[in-house]
């Protein structure tokens, strides 16, 4: 232990992990020797994974990885220093025009990860008497962008339209005004309003800024997001998007009118000073979103009939799956050990489905987050249902009728 004051949060969380490694209910930080689809391999022990974000199946897909092996052996595996003065590659440029066309925005910019793209991006247009309203179940990075700023910030009910309105009445209309969330929100799965905040946000001068990590090849015929599931096109004024999800390969973008990515390019911090993306990781993603748009409405068919026959058959068998509509199924559990237990029960029978536990949710939410992609079968569902049953039967977690 660290025997200073400034330590006594890290030596108490220190107690805690150590408590479930000694009871052997830890299944955080595993190391994994291969991802074959939907199944990690540790020291040839296959698990049948339910923590994936590759909601339309691409994480493997050969023709990315090919991609990204030519752009490597072409440009090399480094970047030359941040984009302001290291400049990019043809290749960035490429994959820019790729989110153009799959956002139907005219300006991007890329970052190297998609916490920095919320943190770099809500800081920067925040100043002195700005105002900043996020929804209470956002993202962390959200959060966090609309905390570390010189304005105001103030979190809205979640979902609730009401609340938002009420706030935004109290701001002086002369105060610049942003509006941001989640298109789905990460541990509940549940659906941002975006056509009333839309309304409320235009009706008060706010710009509306949407984290659309989750949606992007998950809502929409297409996979192409919150907009397209609304079949609302053009309401967003700030697009956040994610190249770690659906994209299988690393980073965040900005979408939206090319005078906001000007800006953003000569400002954010979190691009200023940080190297660009590397070449196999723009080609991977630059791939990815041809395949997308290409294959899209076919894969998210296929991932809208797993996922709700998942939900369906938990359901049936008594689990509390909460207000999911989407590939995120909270398995409400409400207790700490029990969805360690659980997790671990699961785990050591060849299933791995995460547990959600504080900070990620409040205290006594706890429960298991499984997450579907395209490339489950019925099979893998039966499979996870059947061992949910058992573990929680094991650990004693009465489920519902």
């Amino acid at each position: 232990m660290l025997d200073n004051k400034l330590f006594e949060k890290v030596n108490k969380w220190n107690k805690k992990t150590l408590d479930w490694e000694n009871q052997g209910i830890n299944c955080y930080f595993r190391t994994y020797n291969n991802i074959d689809n939907n199944y990690l391999t540790i020291d040839g022990d296959k698990k049948l994974s339910f923590s994936s974000y590759s909601y339309l199946g691409l994480l493997g897909d050969p023709r990315i990885a090919e991609a990204a092996k030519k752009a490597v052996d072409k440009y090399g595996t480094g970047s030359l220093a941040s984009p302001v003065l290291g400049g990019c590659l043809d290749l960035h440029e490429e994959l820019y025009e790729q989110i153009r066309k799959f956002t139907n925005r005219k300006g991007v910019f890329v970052f190297n990860t998609g916490y920095v793209t919320n943190l770099s991006t809500i800081s920067s247009l925040i100043g002195l008497g700005d105002y900043v309203l996020f929804d209470r179940k956002s993202h962390a990075s959200v959060v966090d962008g609309c905390q570390f700023n010189r304005g105001k910030s103030f979190h809205f009910k979640h979902n609730d339209m009401e609340d938002l309105e009420r706030r935004l009445k109290k701001i002086p209309k002369e105060a610049g005004k942003l509006v941001v969330a989640d298109s789905v929100f990460s541990m509940d799965g549940d659906i941002f309003p975006l056509i009333e905040a839309s309304e409320i946000c235009k009706k008060y001068g706010a710009i509306l800024m949407i984290d659309e990590a989750h949606s992007v090849g998950v809502l929409g015929k297409n996979g192409r997001g919150i907009e397209e599931h609304f079949n609302a096109p053009g309401l967003i004024d700030i697009k956040m998007g994610t190249l770690s999800k659906t994209i299988p390969a690393s980073g965040g973008y900005i979408a939206g009118d090319p005078e906001l990515i000007d800006f953003l390019r000569y400002n954010v911090r979190g691009s200023l000073f940080s190297g660009a993306l590397t070449a196999g990781v723009v080609a991977a993603a630059k791939t990815s979103f041809e395949i997308v748009q290409k294959e899209g409405a076919q894969r998210v068919e296929k991932l809208n009939s797993i996922t709700n026959y998942f939900v369906s058959e938990l359901q049936s068998n008594g689990f509390d799956t909460g207000v999911t509509v989407t590939p995120i199924i909270p398995i409400m559990i409400n207790d700490l050990d029990m969805a360690l237990r659980m997790t671990k029960f699961c785990y050591d029978r060849g299933i791995y489905i995460p547990p959600a536990l504080h900070p990620v949710v409040h205290p006594g939410k706890e429960r298991l987050r499984a997450t579907v992609t395209a490339n489950h079968t019925k099979e893998h569902i039966d499979a996870a249902v059947k061992m949910l049953i058992e573990a929680s039967e094991y650990v004693g977690f009465e489920r519902g009728k």
